[in-house]
C-alpha cells in the first residue's frame, strides 16, 4: 500500500452519531472534507470560498467498522492521481489508538472557473505542488 504523507486527527463528537450510538453514515462525507480541506491549506494556503477552483464530482465510501464517541480517528488522505482536469482524493479512517479500519473512500474533483462557468485544466503550479508533495508524476 502506497504512503498516505497526511493525516488529520478528529475526535468522534456526540453530534456525529445516530440513533444507534454509532458514528452516522453521512458524516463519513463531512469527516473527508474537514481532512480535504486541511490538505488544501497545507499545500496552498486557505483559499477565500469563491477561489477553490474545483468542484466535487463524485465521492464513495466503504464502511468498514463502526466509530464511536469519544474514539479518535486518524483521517489519512492523499491525492491518489491528477488528470487533465480533474484529481482524486483517497481517504483512510482508522482509530487511532488500535489502527482498526472504519472506513476508507474517495472524491473526484474537477477544476472549475466560477466566472466562466467551465472546466479548466489543473494548473501547471497545482500539479507540480501536488506531485512534489505525494511524490507522484
Amino acid at each position: 500500500m502506497a504512503l498516505f504523507r497526511f493525516n488529520v486527527l478528529l475526535e468522534v463528537r456526540f453530534r456525529d452519531l445516530d440513533a444507534l450510538g454509532h458514528v452516522n453514515n453521512a458524516v463519513y462525507l463531512t469527516y473527508f472534507e474537514i481532512a480535504r480541506t486541511h490538505y488544501w491549506k497545507n499545500l496552498f494556503g486557505l483559499p477565500t470560498a469563491q477561489d477553490w477552483g474545483f468542484v466535487m464530482v463524485r465521492t464513495e465510501c466503504n464502511y468498514r467498522s463502526p466509530a464511536l464517541l469519544g474514539e479518535t480517528i486518524k483521517i489519512s488522505t492523499r491525492i491518489l492521481s491528477i488528470k487533465n482536469s480533474s484529481f482524486t482524493f483517497e481517504y483512510r479512517l482508522t482509530e487511532n489508538q488500535t489502527g482498526r479500519l472504519i472506513a476508507e473512500g474517495l472524491s473526484i474533483q474537477v477544476c472549475y472557473d466560477q466566472k466562466i462557468g467551465k472546466t479548466i485544466q489543473v494548473s501547471k503550479e497545482m500539479r507540480r505542488k501536488i506531485q512534489n508533495f505525494e511524490g507522484i508524476k
